[in-house]
């Protein structure tokens, strides 16, 4: 199977070709809004943090904000600093240099003279790399070349025996076609880690899956907390879960059946090929976020309650199978699933449907959130008690 995508210097590949307007801080985030409000083919975000932070919690903030760079999906960068954040922009772009080829130029909102005087400055650079952008023509990629990111949010009791082992499906057809997938949200995976852990390749990824379900619920702990008390969330609850055990078993369905070949840390890039798992956080949004700075360039994302959610650098296509959820959200949630629970879809079936959807993506169409431009991320803050 093949899809039209962006060849990049590095040999990934791009289902989009955006010009990312990457703030440094908090401070700099509605001046790169207004930037690519301005340009055609430019995309920002609103970055929360990136200033007055421990260690742990900065060095985080740079791995998602090269990770993002240096997504497959970004053409180029422009990037918009304060002056006196913790890594100011100059320093950034040479961190994003010296990891991609990509073309990277910075402003200082302080060092320019204010809002206006870096707008004009950055506008200008925005549309020099949008003309540039403009010139690449898609090329016939083959189906290798995606890294898919498995999510789910707002699950309710068809996700675990509908929507999500219909992605399962999907997961197991893109890797024996070649592709690789990446599952997140460990904490999810607490009170089924013995099942997940079982498609492990070898002994030590199997081991890797249970340390890291202990260690979170070791390290809650020593805080006074525990993220039994914390999960189902309300509307989980509500929509039938009853406890983590349950929404972890309908959790991991999402990620297939085939061999666990590597395990990731948050937002780091994948070295091997197949079925990957990533040690996130029990936050969709902060796990999407991880993905996306990891390098996946499609993201496919469950949900049995509903949810708008999606990310400005990597479409986010959102699943459902619950016939009233897709009915109450049909303007935000792009494929409904709920043939499977009346009896009218099988799950290889609905795998398939999955298939074709998502390949349409890679070949250029919009989901529901990329047409409404949502641009939702989250930065999981790492610092832990000692």
């Amino acid at each position: 199977m093949n899809f039209w995508g962006y060849k990049r210097a590095d040999g990934r590949a791009g289902i989009r070709n955006h010009i990312l307007i990457l703030p440094t801080c908090a401070c700099g985030s509605e001046t790169a809004r207004i930037v690519a409000s301005q340009v055609r083919g430019a995309v920002n975000i609103i970055f929360n943090t990136g200033c007055s932070d421990v260690q742990a919690n900065t060095d985080m903030s740079q791995k998602i904000l090269t990770g993002f760079a240096c997504n497959p999906n970004v053409f180029g960068v422009v990037i918009i600093g304060l002056g006196c954040e913790t890594v100011p922009h100059a320093k950034l772009r040479e961190k994003i240099k010296s990891m991609t080829s990509k073309p990277v130029v910075s402003f200082g909102i302080q060092e320019e003279g204010g809002t206006l005087k870096t707008i004009e400055k950055a506008v200008r650079a925005a549309r020099d790399l949008a003309a540039e952008a403009g010139l690449q023509q898609k090329e016939l990629c083959d189906i290798s070349e995606l890294l898919m990111g498995i999510e789910c949010g707002g699950s309710d009791a068809t996700s675990g025996i509908a929507s999500n082992p219909a992605v399962g499906e999907l997961s197991d057809k893109l890797i024996d076609l070649g592709a690789s997938t990446l599952m997140s949200e460990s904490i999810e995976w607490i009170g089924g880690e013995h099942v997940l852990a079982k498609r492990a390749a070898t002994p030590e990824i199997h081991n890797q899956i249970i340390k890291i379900c202990a260690d979170y619920e070791e390290h809650l702990k020593s805080a006074g907390q525990d993220c039994r008390a914390g999960q189902p969330t309300p509307g989980n609850k509500f929509g039938g879960l009853s406890t983590i055990d349950e929404k972890s078993l309908g959790c991991i369905r999402k990620g297939g059946t085939r061999p666990i070949v590597e395990v990731l840390n948050q937002a780091e890039r994948p070295t091997k090929c197949g079925a990957i798992v990533m040690d996130t956080a029990g936050y969709d949004i902060s796990s999407v976020t991880s993905m996306v700075a990891a390098g996946c360039n499609a993201i496919i994302f469950t949900t049995g309650r509903g949810t708008p959610t999606g990310n400005a650098i990597v479409p986010v296509l959102k699943v459902t199978a619950n016939a009233q959820t897709f009915s109450w959200l049909e303007d935000n949630i792009d494929v409904d699933l709920s043939g499977i629970i009346a009896g009218d879809l099988t799950i290889a079936d609905a795998g398939d449907l999955l298939l074709k959807k998502i390949h349409d993506v890679c070949n250029g169409r919009l989901t529901k959130a990329e047409a409404y431009g949502f641009s939702d991320i989250a930065v999981d803050h790492v610092c832990r008690f000692v």
